[in-house]
């Protein structure tokens, strides 16, 4: 069946026998329901207390669960190349979201941030779909300006002024945290098209100077960066947050003290069912659970990358590009969250993909799970096409 619109061919194949990549698919899954649980144990307590009902989070968590199944489907159905041809809209989509948000009366704030827009009973934080969006411009830059970015530094500047655009408008709700992310992910991809290495190195010292001033200039990120540095100095204010995380991993030992049984997320715990929800697991599981999840995470981040390196091998740039972009940017953040609650990184507010709570983030990760998944298939059909027609060949010789 095709689906046309008036611009752009839009093929959706409902028909073709789907390719699924059994391992990918199973990873993800594990963690989507371990992290309900995780979840449901985390903000039993913030959701009694709050609304009355020990499952309230949880209940948000499905209904989001079921709309980034039914995202993640449709973009299952979508071929790659489509999303070559629309990148460069999807740019502009990204940033119409960005610049929405900071319109007074639209932006939702909380907690001095505006990060949201209230869609109903639903709030959308646009910088998870804002960060998608630019992924995939960049993916579609980098091959169609390959040549320009290996040999020219305007070809390695435009992308640059785009996504320092990006993250200007990202620091302005603020959002220091998806700004870094975002940053990072992007030169990984830059780095691995093959941008050349002084134009590189220029960006990254300039990137480190510009974060580095934005922390000094700002008393609350010098607060948080100091704080990081010595919880224990005050653990009553500064300090607060990383000395509970820090008590509440301690608690678990090796085998933790039961599902459910976390003293941490009584009130003692900030943003125990989000921010720092593997805190509160690693009191609950302990060593021996913590090492599961990282190892699930790994497992996950090396079947992307694995998949990636495939599409590069078959010079399907594209598809590379995107699977190092969305693998890239799973990991540093995954990354970052777990460092942050062990002690080993300043806190960023960022949250751990599949488990911690946020509508959000869980849907636009499950739709790139989708699109990774779309990216196997269509490499598994490339193959069993090419090894048909050699098959046929042979049979006539």
């Amino acid at each position: 069946m095709i689906i046309r619109n008036t611009a752009i061919s839009f093929p959706i194949s409902l028909n073709a026998k789907l390719q699924i990549d059994f391992v990918l698919l199973t990873i993800a899954l594990v963690l989507i329901m371990g992290g309900l649980v995780i979840l449901s144990s985390a903000s039993v307590s913030i959701s009694e207390s709050t609304v009355s009902n020990p499952f309230f989070y949880v209940q948000r968590q499905i209904v989001a669960l079921l709309i980034g199944i039914f995202a993640g489907f449709i973009c299952l159905l979508i071929p790659i190349n489509f999303w070559l041809k629309v990148s460069p809209l999807i740019l502009i989509a990204g940033f119409a979201l960005l610049m929405i948000v900071l319109v007074p009366g639209i932006g939702h704030e909380v907690n001095g941030s505006t990060r949201w827009i209230k869609l109903g009973a639903f709030n959308l934080q646009v910088s998870e779909p804002a960060r998608f969006c630019f992924i995939i411009y960049l993916a579609g830059y980098l091959v169609r300006r390959n040549k320009s970015l290996r040999e020219e530094f305007t070809g390695f500047l435009r992308p640059m002024i785009v996504l320092s655009l990006a993250c200007a408008l990202l620091l302005a709700e603020p959002d220091f945290g998806a700004a870094f992310v975002l940053l990072s992910t992007t030169m990984v991809m830059i780095f691995v098209a093959g941008a050349r290495i002084r134009d590189f190195v220029l960006f990254i010292i300039t990137a480190l100077l510009s974060f580095t001033a934005l922390a000094i200039a700002s008393p609350y990120r010098m607060q948080r960066i100091t704080g990081f540095l010595d919880p224990w100095s005050d653990p009553f204010n500064t300090g607060f947050q990383l000395t509970q995380s820090l008590i509440a991993i301690g608690r678990g030992e090796w085998f933790g003290v039961g599902l459910g049984d976390s003293v941490q997320k009584l009130f003692y715990l900030p943003e125990a069912h989000t921010d720092f929800v593997f805190a509160v697991y690693a009191e609950e599981t302990g060593l021996l659970g913590s090492v599961i999840l990282i190892s699930l995470f790994l497992a996950l981040f090396w079947r992307i990358f694995k998949l990636a390196m495939r599409a590069a091998a078959a010079e399907r740039l594209f598809e590379a590009y995107t699977a190092i972009g969305l693998g890239t940017w799973l990991g540093i953040q995954a990354f970052f969250n777990i460092g942050v609650n062990m002690g080993l990184l300043p806190t960023k507010g960022l949250t751990l993909p599949l488990i911690s709570y946020g509508g959000s983030s869980l849907i636009i990760t499950i739709t790139c799970i989708a699109l990774l998944l779309r990216i196997y298939h269509e490499l598994e059909t490339n193959t069993k096409s090419i090894n048909h027609r050699y098959s046929k060949l042979d049979n006539k010789l």
